[in-house]
């Protein structure tokens, strides 16, 4: 049996006539029968065969059985983002009347839903601290609970949360866990080794790895799956076929990237974690990260990473921006380049400053997403910046 690495470069479609090395792209909206009764089973789900694809395509089935393959699940359903893919495995799985348990701890997008939509559904929703105890997740479970939710690492302020614990609250009590494994990505965790029922990735980060197209993906238990697939081919959110074929091949480089990535942030985060205009480094595989031991127990690098917050607050953040020179500025991370971004005033502007805290988003909070350039030339950058505040 092959080891995930390698499922991730040979998994591909079945190869056609023309002997092709590299997966053709499939770029059809429909697919065609040779007779009504082929047809018929199709849609009467008792075949696999494609009928048209917003249900399923053979670029996006490539792109999920390899994420299925990393992560060690069961069954997947690819998305045209994250967060279809987030609210997809909410709303296939919920209804009116149950409750959702999240970390408090989570991209800001995905609280607007919790927080905003999901209750209009007749669905309850409730945060526990990213922080918090066996016993503090136990408490929180009411009997209306369907599902517990959670990031780790968090975005943006990095806190590792323990999925083996919280998984053993998920089967006591008969709770799907859902675990978004974005900032990890499955080549440096795999959340269903530690109890998650689910899995879903925002494709467009790490996974592309180079800035170019979105995508999302959730993978897990089979039964589970099949409602999402279910939920989403009724309502739309199909990967497209150009896109899944974009990241089908990046899947195959994102072991080695993400190795280079980790690399890279552990000696940013080594080299500044003392620096004198920085209040707070955090980075997971740092012994001063407070979850250092969660982190070393359940992934295999710190991940592409690290936050910091500046002693001069938001004008000091404001100031560090302007004086980057290599560094980008924008709200994506996961990319071949380095990227600096302000948390609070964009991915998590939606919350408000009480709920910003209590998530460890302070006003001067910086999080860099450390690219594949020369380690040497991204801390140049970082400290000049630090320098000019």
């Amino acid at each position: 049996m092959s080891k995930p690495q390698t499922d991730a470069i040979r998994i591909r479609t079945t190869q056609t006539n023309e002997m092709e090395h590299s997966s053709p792209l499939y770029l059809t909206s429909s697919f065609c029968f040779d007779d009504a009764e082929s047809m018929r089973a199709a849609f009467a789900d008792e075949t696999d065969d494609n009928i048209y694809s917003r249900f399923s395509n053979p670029n996006v089935q490539e792109f999920t059985d390899k994420i299925c393959a990393l992560e060690g699940a069961e069954a997947g359903y690819a998305t045209a983002s994250g967060m279809s893919a987030v609210f997809g495995s909410f709303m296939a799985l919920l209804k009116k009347g149950d409750h959702l348990l999240s970390c408090n701890s989570i991209f800001g997008s995905t609280h607007t839903v919790i927080t905003k939509y999901l209750p209009n559904y007749g669905i309850d929703t409730s945060y526990v601290l990213a922080t918090a105890t066996e016993a503090e997740w136990e408490a929180a479970v009411t009997p209306a609970t369907k599902m517990i939710y959670l990031e780790t690492p968090t975005n943006p302020g990095l806190d590792i949360l323990d999925v083996e614990m919280i998984g053993r609250v998920a089967k006591k009590h008969n709770i799907i866990l859902n675990v978004d494994n974005c900032f990890a990505t499955p080549v440096n965790q795999r959340p269903i080794d530690f109890g998650a029922d689910l899995v879903v990735h925002s494709a467009t980060k790490w996974m592309d790895g180079q800035g170019r197209v979105l995508g999302g993906v959730v993978v897990g238990k089979k039964e589970l799956i099949k409602n999402i697939y279910l939920f989403c081919r009724s309502t739309g959110p199909a990967l497209s076929p150009f896109n899944a074929w974009l990241l089908s091949k990046s899947i195959e480089t994102l072991d080695v990237r993400m190795e280079r990535h980790a690399s890279n942030a552990l000696f940013i985060a080594e080299a500044l974690e003392n620096h004198t205009a920085i209040a707070k480094l955090r980075y997971p595989f740092l012994a001063s990260h407070p979850q250092h031991a969660i982190a070393k127990k359940q992934m295999t690098n710190g991940g592409g990473i690290v936050c910091f917050e500046l002693k001069g607050g938001l004008e000091a953040g404001k100031a560090f921006l302007n004086q980057l020179k290599m560094l980008s500025l924008t709200a994506n991370l996961g990319d071949t380049r380095s990227i600096a971004s302000h948390p609070a005033s964009t991915t998590h502007a939606k919350l408000s400053e009480s709920e910003r805290l209590a998530v460890n988003i302070t006003p001067g909070l910086i999080r860099i997403s450390v690219g594949l350039e020369h380690r040497d030339d991204i801390l140049a950058d970082i400290t000049q910046a630090l320098a000019a505040i």
